[in-house]
């Protein structure tokens, strides 16, 4: 077991890289991918930082040789022959090639576009602009290198006796949560935390700890390396990303109100079983399933990801019994903001009404809350998105207007298209 307090007080980032493969990425990345490669390559996007958390002053704590060394590493990256063989011969969610042959092909020679990176105030400035399929690629690695970056600028500051000590109080932390999920009956969890990570080889500890914590209740990793390394199931279906991009390329109103609903008769053609999972709060939850054509209805289940968990997950159980679905056989999974109390309290609340699961994201893999002077190494939220798909803004709307995203006019378009109402607003940590 890597002693990752030393490796942080040697400080070789050239032997820890942030980034250390080109599937040291989100599985539902690659899945995306794909679909765009097959239905949309031409497409131009550009993806843009955002930090929700104006508090973290990222150009004062991260040195900028160091990011664009850490950005430019990840430019050289490409598949090795062992990942290349494991995507392609791997079984994914019980079935066998899911990577087709044309879009491996490509895939192994892949290499990450430019990127442009401009220090604005105290925060980065820092956009990919591309063909699709290759942009969408920079953001969980852009997201973790900027993370783990603000990690280490505190981390610098720590000798060798504190490091070891404030590594052993977030581990003891990580098992104390372990041990209260390990008495969560029927309990099925993933591990969702690639991209606010700590770093990468506090992730392959988190994932480490679950698999001897939890057994079967563990149910995979979202991350593709940590996937393959570990010898467990690589999680994730699909992102905000898909619908965001294809409203934008819209032309008319109705086009646009069509959108969502284009995504996932694009995905129905190329996946089934539990790949099938709905994310309906792009454009606003309720709305898009009071829309929805029925033939949605059968899929397998449904990701709730922003707003109230407890109401989305009604909802949604609601929506299915009007369309004659039984609950009970329905998937539904929870990933927003999660940390033990609420995964217990949503597993009680739900299990035997619906088959429960959850992604587990930041408060796993980087839960040092409360674990350095001035709570400097406390996570927050920091994305990168789609912002713009042939030179149209893109938009999220979310079921938190909180996290609505996208030019002020464009989002008043966007709530009156989809006949959004109002909306709780609901603080965002992570």
């Amino acid at each position: 077991m890597v002693d990752i307090a030393t490796r942080v007080w040697n400080h070789r980032w050239k032997i820890d890289p942030v980034v250390r493969s080109l599937i040291d990425t989100d599985f539902y990345k690659l899945l995306m991918c794909q679909s765009v490669f097959r239905n949309m390559p031409d497409t131009k996007v550009t993806f843009s930082l955002i930090n929700r958390a104006d508090h973290v002053p990222l150009a004062r704590l991260i040195d900028e040789g160091e990011l664009r060394e850490q950005l430019d590493h990840i430019r050289s990256l490409s598949l090795t022959r062992g990942e290349s063989t494991y995507l392609r011969g791997n079984t994914f969610y019980g079935k066998r090639q899911m990577f087709r042959p044309d879009f491996m092909e490509w895939l192994e020679g892949v290499r990450l576009p430019p990127y442009h990176l401009e220090r604005v105030g105290d925060q980065y400035e820092l956009t990919f602009e591309g063909a699709w399929p290759e942009v969408m690629l920079w953001e969980i690695p852009a997201l973790a290198v900027l993370m783990e970056l603000r990690g280490r600028a505190v981390l610098n500051d720590m000798g060798r006796f504190e490091l070891q000590v404030l590594y052993a109080r977030a581990l003891t932390k990580l098992w104390e949560k372990v041990e209260v999920l390990q008495r969560v009956e029927g309990l099925r969890l993933a591990d969702f935390g690639t991209r606010r990570r700590h770093s990468y080889l506090w992730q392959d500890r988190c994932v480490q700890a679950l698999i001897e914590g939890l057994g079967e209740k563990f149910v995979g990793t979202s991350n593709c390396h940590i996937a393959m390394k570990r010898d467990i199931e690589a999680i994730g279906t699909n992102a905000h990303e898909l619908p965001m991009v294809y409203a934008a390329l819209a032309e008319t109103d109705e086009e646009l109100r069509a959108a969502p609903y284009k995504v996932m008769a694009d995905w129905h053609e190329e996946h089934d079983g539990n790949l099938r999972i709905i994310l309906p709060d792009t454009f606003g939850s309720r709305e898009f399933l009071e829309n929805a054509p029925d033939w949605l209805a059968g899929w397998t289940g449904m990701r709730i990801d922003s707003g109230d968990p407890v109401a989305g997950a009604e909802a949604a159980i609601e929506w299915w019994r009007a369309r004659g679905e039984d609950p009970r056989q329905k998937l539904v999974i929870f990933s927003d903001g999660l940390d033990v109390d609420k995964i217990v309290e949503l597993q009680k609340r739900f299990s035997g009404r619906v088959r429960v699961s959850f992604g587990w994201g930041t408060y796993l893999t980087n839960d040092f809350r409360g674990l350095a002077p001035d709570d400097a190494l406390a996570p927050f939220s920091l994305v990168c998105k789609a912002a713009s798909a042939n030179g149209n803004p893109t938009v999220k709307l979310s079921d938190n207007p909180l996290k609505a995203m996208g030019p002020s006019d464009e989002i008043e378009r966007y709530r009156r298209v989809f006949g959004v109402a109002p909306q709780e607003r609901m603080d965002v940590f992570v």
